[in-house]
């Protein structure tokens, strides 16, 4: 693999991250559904609601993976922050650096964008994508807790 290149996606990679979200979606055992991924997608897109970074081969054009950043706040700090909710790497490219790049390449977005601080969070179990964020200055918050509450469907 040549090396990897990311950027803000625009609606013209929509196709490639959709198929990308759709595949990141069954990896949480969602099924199937790409007409859904890039319907969700465009909208984030359209109505400036999310940060969508893709990483591709920068020789082949190929689509590696992605990350998708949504604007928030923290009242504490009074700023604005970014919350880092997907980051999906093809599994032919896992451990090559994809990540890795996807990750700064967030963390230099959200600096150009004014943001304090980004959030995210992970299994308890993947201690790869642990370590990694680790290794980038990410700080595991052992203080507090999250919690979630599944409304109707």
């Amino acid at each position: 693999m040549s090396a990897v290149q990311t950027r803000l996606a625009t609606l013209a990679d929509l196709d490639a991250v959709a198929a990308l979200f759709d595949a990141y979606r069954q990896f949480y055992d969602q099924a199937p559904d790409l007409a859904g991924a890039r319907r969700f997608l465009n909208e984030r897109l359209l109505n400036n609601e999310s940060v969508l970074l893709p990483a591709e081969d920068a020789a082949a054009g190929q689509a590696l993976g992605f990350c998708q950043l949504y604007p928030s706040f923290c009242s504490v700090e009074a700023a604005s922050i970014y919350t880092l909710y997907d980051l999906f790497v093809v599994p032919q490219a896992r451990r090559s650096g994809v990540g890795r790049a996807l990750l700064l390449t967030a963390e230099a977005q959200a600096v150009a964008g004014g943001k304090v601080r980004m959030d995210l969070t992970t299994a308890r179990t993947n201690h790869a994508a642990q370590s990694m964020y680790a290794s980038l200055g990410w700080v595991r918050d052992d203080v507090f807790l999250a919690y979630s509450k599944r409304l109707a469907d």
